[in-house]
């Protein structure tokens, strides 16, 4: 039976504890099903360390277990809280390796979900990191993508910045990227978006619009398949779309700008989509979500038509 991206963070985060002598930090890891069942039963003496509901304090004990070599994975719970964490992260942990040459290794499992979390919690924030030196930053959706960005903060002595996603957690396939040899839309999904970037293009084939798809896992640093991603933009009728389940004017314009100013793509034109530039609310008439696949498929009608 396939694993599960849940069974692949529990699966490595006992290995880390167990075999590595590393810490993993985080309220409530050991209540309320164990962050979703992403970690494996072990305690205080095992490496698991409760703390405080002060993110902000929380962000100076990871820290100072970075800087004592202790890689520590720090789980926070919702994204949202991450601006509290981040000015211990970005001032401290970030730049240190760069100003005092000393590394501090961390691993940010960065927690995203939807419905109903209201103003504070809400999605995707790792646009926050993205414009700050010293970090780097992917949003894995599958087993073997989170598996890679383990073994990348394993060799690697950097900050990784994990961008997760709830709904991902249950799942088991890989995805990968599929391309049109003359697509009319190419979509270029962040996270939880890839699930329904899929959707979308299925909707929009039957509608006889033809849609390419290159997923983005690494947002820091921009790493895509340079040559398929151009080939693909340059070869599109209408340009490319890219969706994130952030704010619209973080990490999508940032792509979206660097992609129509790429030497061999600059006459393309390249749009953004994801959360509504509002606060989201507690009931779902004010929530902020991340697009849809119906608005996906309405996002690219426009591009098309108009």
């Amino acid at each position: 039976m396939a694993k599960s991206v849940r069974e692949t963070i529990k699966e490595i985060t006992r290995t880390h504890l167990t075999e590595r002598n590393g810490l993993c930090f985080g309220q409530c890891l050991t209540a309320v099903g164990w962050v979703g069942g992403t970690l494996p039963e072990l305690y205080e003496e095992d490496g698991m360390v409760e703390v405080t509901t002060a993110d902000v304090a929380n962000g100076g004990f990871v820290v100072g277990a970075g800087l004592q070599g202790r890689r520590p994975i720090y789980v926070v719970r919702y994204q949202g809280f991450q601006w509290y964490n981040a000015a211990m992260i970005v001032n401290y942990a970030s730049k240190s390796k760069e100003i005092w040459d000393i590394p501090c290794p961390i691993f940010i499992r960065s927690i995203a979900m939807e419905g109903g979390m209201g103003p504070v919690a809400g999605s995707s924030h790792h646009s926050l990191y993205q414009r700050m030196p010293g970090t780097r930053i992917m949003a894995p959706m599958t087993p073997r993508e989170y598996e890679f960005a383990y073994e990348m903060f394993t060799d690697h002595d950097d900050v990784y910045y994990i961008s997760e996603h709830r709904r991902s957690y249950d799942n088991t396939e890989e995805l990968h990227d599929i391309y049109e040899d003359a697509p009319d839309v190419v979509l270029y999904p962040i996270g939880i978006t890839r699930f329904d970037a899929i959707k979308a293009r299925d909707i929009l084939k039957d509608r006889g619009i033809k849609v390419s798809i290159c997923n983005m896992l690494w947002i820091k640093p921009w790493h895509l398949n340079k040559g398929m991603w151009k080939v693909q933009l340059r070869n599109s009728k209408f340009g490319g779309l890219v969706l994130d389940d952030d704010y619209e004017q973080g990490v999508a314009s940032y792509f979206a700008h660097k992609m129509m100013t790429e030497r061999g793509t600059s006459d393309r034109k390249v749009y953004t989509l994801g959360l509504d530039h509002r606060t989201a609310g507690f009931h779902p008439d004010v929530d902020n979500l991340p697009p849809s696949p119906e608005k996906i498929v309405e996002k690219v009608l426009q591009i098309c038509y108009n």
